[in-house]
């Protein structure tokens, strides 16, 4: 699925790009609420397409808008069409999204292809710390295992990565009507709320969750047992931890301090 618009524009959707554009004006309007957005907020829409949550976006009180837009086609349209966005003909995971000014407010909002979700969601969780709310529009399945709490069937790396960065709630599910062509399954609308940083490095948390889940019906201490050491005993006796349980049943806060304790293994 992509981020999308009114139902005429320049050409068919591409399935290249996972476009499906969005034609219903009421779910545009409830995603863009959704956002919250103020009069000092600077907006950040990927994959804006035809212009759907572009053309309510402009209209807002935000202080400015600016478009991610991977189709060539499509940018020049919309920059036409609202003079004042400010639109970079770029692939949302090339965005530098640390750069993002943090003397500044950001939010960030998207109808996200399907294949390409969840790693933006990945990078933007971690690198845009500048944003304090985001909002995107995903295959109903993605946010469920974003919302997911530990110990719970949907309970996995990416819900774990990426709550250990924001707060995130399932806002509403969307079905496949309200989009041309119309996709096979249902959508729905995540909210992500900017939390303190973690204190935990990136690549070190994403590896010690890779390892973890990618094993996720075996014990910890079976999964973890090469880099077994008194240090983890000692973690594990501090955080009423076993040896025993499986992934699912760690907090994100538990993967952290795993990740801190396991850092030297894990991180190049």
């Amino acid at each position: 699925m992509s981020a999308s618009s009114v139902a005429n524009g320049p050409g068919p959707a591409k399935r290249s790009l996972g476009q499906n554009f969005l034609v219903d004006p009421n779910t545009s309007r409830r995603i863009v609420q959704a956002l919250d957005i103020g009069p000092d907020d600077h907006v950040v829409e990927i994959g804006p397409g035809r212009g759907a949550l572009t053309d309510i976006l402009t209209a807002s009180d935000a202080a400015a808008v600016y478009a991610v837009e991977k189709d060539r086609e499509l940018a020049p349209v919309l920059k036409a069409r609202h003079p004042g966005l400010r639109v970079a003909l770029i692939d949302a995971m090339d965005v530098a999204w640390e750069r993002l000014a943090p003397a500044l407010s950001w939010k960030i909002i998207g109808n996200l292809p399907y294949n390409v979700a969840s790693p933006i969601m990945w990078e933007i969780a971690h690198r845009a710390l500048a944003a304090s709310r985001c909002v995107f529009m995903v295959q109903k399945e993605v946010a469920q295992r974003l919302a997911a709490p530990p110990g719970s069937k949907t309970y996995g790396a990416l819900g774990v990565f990426v709550q250990s960065y924001m707060d995130v709630k399932l806002a509403f599910t969307v079905g496949p009507q309200v989009f041309r062509p119309r996709p096979k399954i249902d959508s729905a609308v995540v909210v992500f709320s900017r939390k303190n940083a973690p204190g935990v490095d990136a690549r070190a948390l994403g590896s010690v969750l890779a390892t973890c889940f990618q094993k996720r019906r075996k014990q910890l201490g079976s999964i973890l047992k090469q880099y077994w050491s008194e240090e983890l005993d000692r973690l594990f006796e501090e955080r009423g931890l076993s040896p025993t349980m499986r992934p699912e049943n760690l907090r994100p806060e538990d993967f952290q301090a795993l990740a801190n304790a396991l850092i030297i293994c894990f991180r190049p």
